[in-house]
């Protein structure tokens, strides 16, 4: 299964629906970094690999945007050490 991943910057969150549940990244935004806040993902929708591919959907967008993030979600920064190509975008 393959995730569509979609931003909502009004309610700063990178989200997919997953089974008519929502899982989501919520950040903030100050000019072109995204500050990645919190990673969550429902609990019956758990171990099945939706927070990879969406963290994976947020940071490609990010990417592309040439913007760039700030992992302060703890299983995003865990993300980046067995991930390392999505580094380059992380805001010193």
């Amino acid at each position: 299964m393959s995730l569509e991943v979609k931003n909502d910057e009004k309610a700063g969150k990178f989200y997919a629906t997953v089974e008519g549940q929502e899982a989501r990244i919520e950040y903030e935004k100050s000019g072109d970094v995204y500050d990645l806040l919190h990673t969550f993902v429902p609990e019956e929708q758990r171990g099945h690999g939706i927070a990879e591919q969406l963290v994976t959907g947020a940071l490609e967008q990010i990417q592309r945007q040439g913007a760039r993030f700030q992992p302060s979600c703890p299983y995003i920064q865990g993300f980046l050490k067995t991930h390392p190509q999505y580094q380059k975008a992380a805001a010193d």
